[in-house]
């Protein structure tokens, strides 16, 4: 009796189909093993930024905070940054007073103001002082300029990388200063050797501190056109810098116009004319 070969033939398929490890052509590899995913960087954690009072027998704080700079983690770490430092000094003054009262409470009294927020640029003013003995406050002056699309600080320095561009802002600023000065010795009437002493004093201070440097123009502030683009820089001097201290904060705002030629590229678009 002779066996049917298909029973054969069937089986033979089933084997074949079961067999582990067997190469069955170049269409049928293996799986291939994935690369490892680099990790996803996570965005920074929110910084609260809390307005601060406290009132106690020998020292007073103030500090006030603009609460939509809280939505750009970076620039609000910044800025908290620069309260608590201000605060550390005051109290590492308290605690110099190990326990005696002074004639006068210690102060601080520090605000920060939103100068412009749009999706371009974000800017913050601080502004204040810190008492600790003597006749006046120490003056508190910052300016924070925040990109939010790069999420980054923008420095004088990144703006103007050119060695020849603090001379075009240094003979800028000094213009207008000197103009100013002249106004105001006029207003006071001042004449003679008075006005003279005046003028020299100050002219030599205002020299001094816009001298063609990045960090004696380190305190800006962009002034914006209605569509949302800086038609201006506002450059700060905190008192002492450009004139005694009863002159008070000085600025001088220079023209797109003039900076655009000393700007670094990558910045130009966010000038009029850029």
């Amino acid at each position: 009796m002779r066996m049917s070969r298909c029973p054969l033939f069937f089986v033979s398929l089933l084997l074949l189909a079961l067999l582990p490890g067997c190469d069955r052509g170049p269409n049928l590899t293996m799986p291939a093993v994935q690369a490892p995913v680099a990790p996803v960087e996570a965005p920074p954690a929110a910084v609260s930024l809390e307005d601060v009072v406290e009132t106690k027998p020998d020292y007073i704080i103030g500090i006030s905070f603009p609460q939509s700079a809280a939505k750009y983690p970076g620039l609000a770490q910044a800025l908290k940054t620069y309260a608590d430092a201000a605060k550390s000094e005051l109290m590492q003054a308290v605690a110099g007073l190990q326990g005696k009262k002074p004639t006068a409470p210690y102060d601080l009294s520090l605000s920060f103001t939103g100068l412009v927020d749009t999706p371009e640029v974000m800017a913050v003013a601080a502004d204040g002082s810190s008492y600790t003995g003597g006749d006046h406050g120490n003056p508190l002056v910052a300016r924070f300029v925040w990109l939010p699309k790069t999420q980054k600080m923008l420095t004088a320095q990144a703006l103007f990388p050119a060695a020849n561009a603090w001379q075009v802002i240094s003979d800028a600023s000094r213009e207008q200063l000197a103009t100013k000065l002249s106004q105001r010795l006029d207003a006071d009437e001042l004449e003679g050797a008075e006005r003279a002493q005046r003028l020299q004093n100050s002219s030599r201070m205002i020299d001094d501190g816009t001298s063609p440097k990045a960090e004696n123009f380190a305190q800006f502030e962009p002034v914006m056109d209605v569509g949302g683009r800086i038609r201006a820089l506002r450059f700060v001097f905190p008192p002492y810098q450009v004139g005694p201290y009863v002159d008070g904060t000085r600025t001088v705002d220079i023209p797109a116009r003039m900076l655009l030629p000393i700007v670094a590229p990558e910045y130009k678009t966010l000038f009029i004319g850029g």
